[in-house]
């Protein structure tokens, strides 16, 4: 039995998640048989990645390849494919916290920075859909978003960094009040609808606070995302925080590591922890994870608009924090 015989035996079946068999997909990524156990091992990339579909597929697998093709079992695993607007090769990270006030957003303008003065291609999603933020940190307030005529829309442009936002699509001091379905379209405008660009290095996700239901609509369409949490040293952030990265863990959402923000204030060499001590420390043991940096709080005309710099004192806190995520996500 080749591998070719067992492919050519397999391809019919159809993904149901896609309506389509495997051969229209291209979707069988690997077949290769252990000779010593009699088995053959598979990967085979699915529309979305679910029990419905995967147990469908596995009981069609196995009566084909142990029934008919008489091998004594079948190994498989099933990756999601990802929306046709990224590339296959952008890391994608989320940026999480367990309550506002945390400077979530801001890490996520200032790691994005950084990684661009590091060479890297950075793409945006403020997917903070009810506190979006991020516009007016890259001072995009105004922005209006270029589309195409089968309703896809350009990304805006600030520095070389791509960023879509919900506020690009509400009138000008208006709250957003959509609920879960709407909830759903507009993550699908981000993550299929915006024409991305194809070398993107790195595409960050600036999360809500908390445990909502963004957090799981985004496993839906990127099952692949790695996880940064963001706290402050105070006692009550990191408590949340916890919660916030256990709810990452209970969606298979893998944790990178925590971010201590607003770590200390730093005057004349002395360092004075205005907000606590150990907080990062805490959430980091109780998740086991990695501790990755303590950024320190910024005087005001260090910054413009919550921007620090990269020859800036926190401009090179942030360089090294992008460097260790960089090198975080890459031994995971």
């Amino acid at each position: 039995m080749t591998i070719q015989e067992i492919k050519t035996a397999i391809e019919t079946i159809v993904d149901p998640s896609r309506g389509q068999d495997l051969a229209q997909l291209n979707a069988i990524k690997h077949i290769g048989i252990d000779e010593d156990k009699h088995t053959v091992v598979l990967i085979i990339e699915v529309g979305k990645k679910n029990t419905e579909t995967t147990s469908q597929m596995s009981r069609q697998l196995a009566k084909i390849i142990k029934l008919d093709l008489g091998f004594k079992g079948v190994l498989v695993e099933y990756e999601q494919v990802r929306p046709s607007a990224l590339s296959k090769t952008v890391r994608i990270i989320g940026i999480i916290s367990g309550k506002g006030g945390v400077g979530k957003s801001s890490v996520t303008a200032n790691l994005a920075y950084a990684m661009t003065s590091l060479g890297k291609k950075v793409g945006v999603i403020d997917a903070d859909i009810y506190g979006a933020n991020l516009p007016k940190i890259f001072d995009l307030k105004e922005q209006e978003l270029m589309g195409t005529p089968d309703e896809k829309i350009y990304p805006a442009i600030k520095d070389g960094i791509e960023m879509v936002s919900t506020e690009f699509f509400v009138e000008k001091d208006r709250a957003l009040m959509w609920r879960g379905p709407l909830l759903g379209k507009v993550l699908k405008i981000f993550f299929e609808d915006t024409i991305w660009s194809k070398n993107l290095d790195y595409l960050l996700i600036d999360f809500p606070p908390g445990t909502g239901d963004v957090m799981m609509d985004v496993s839906r369409f990127v099952p692949d995302i790695k996880v940064l949490l963001v706290t402050t040293p105070h006692p009550g952030a990191a408590h949340i925080a916890i919660k916030a990265g256990f709810a990452a863990v209970n969606l298979k959402q893998d944790l990178l590591g925590v971010i201590e923000n607003m770590s200390y204030y730093e005057v004349d060499d002395t360092k004075h922890y205005i907000f606590g001590t150990g907080g990062g420390e805490k959430v980091a043991d109780k998740l086991l994870i990695p501790l990755i940096h303590q950024i320190p709080i910024g005087l005001p005309d260090d910054a413009h608009n919550s921007i620090f710099p990269p020859e800036s004192p926190i401009g090179i806190h942030y360089l090294t924090l992008a460097r260790k995520v960089m090198t975080a996500y890459d031994q995971h």
